[in-house]
């Protein structure tokens, strides 16, 4: 009486989950099928690949977009950006607590006056009468 009961119980729930992740997957497809070309970019008909009927010649070397650093103008700009690290980093790049009490009193005060602002309904950036 368990088998026969075991079969209903899990082949009627395997047939549930396939026919669910069917319908899921139909959503799924339906949703990444759809024709709409308006925010689509049109591509140009110049641009790609083109069919020559020759073979590229290897033994050409590219042309270069840019001429390359040479080893003096690569050993400037990396010092001149460690330069502008130090300096950054010189200038204290940590923010201190001056006065730790009065950030504690701040913190204190600031829920109950944002809270009056909210209340009354006004805009400090827009009247500055506002408190």
């Amino acid at each position: 009486m368990t088998i026969n009961i075991g079969e209903t119980v899990f082949s009627g729930t395997g047939r549930f989950c396939r026919m669910g992740a069917a319908v899921v997957l139909l959503a799924i497809a339906a949703g990444c099928s759809s024709t709409n070309i308006e925010g689509a970019t049109p591509v140009a008909a110049t641009d790609g690949p083109k069919n020559t009927g020759t073979y590229p010649n290897l033994n050409i070397p590219p042309q270069v977009a840019a001429e390359q650093f040479t080893e003096a103008e690569k050993n400037a700009k990396l010092a001149q950006l460690k330069a502008d690290e130090q300096a950054q980093t010189s200038k204290g790049g940590a923010v201190k607590a001056a006065n730790p009490a009065a950030l504690n009193t701040l913190a204190r005060k600031h829920g109950a006056d944002a809270l009056k602002q909210i209340e009354a309904k006004c805009d400090p950036a827009l009247d500055p009468t506002c408190k």
